[in-house]
């Protein structure tokens, strides 16, 4: 799955074009592209304000209601 489509299911963006925004997203490390593709067990980090959200992809899924979004990603410290 489209990393800028993740985001917008798992609900952790509002919108996809926010993941079109230059170095505001990387993925284990590394700045990432709205296409990449999300796998399990990918580190992702948000650059939104003046504190990083950290999160590790627990799982990939295309649909996901309000309740089961929340349970594909864990929030890394």
């Amino acid at each position: 799955m489209r990393l800028d489509k993740y985001l917008k299911i798992t609900r952790l963006i509002k919108r996809r074009t926010v993941a079109n925004d230059g170095g505001r997203i990387l993925v284990n490390g590394k700045v990432a592209r709205a296409s990449y593709a999300v796998k399990e067990g990918d580190l992702i980090e948000i650059q939104m304000g003046n504190k990083p959200l950290k999160v590790k992809v627990l799982s990939v899924s295309e649909y996901a209601t309000k309740e089961s979004a929340s349970q594909m990603y864990r929030v890394e410290e």
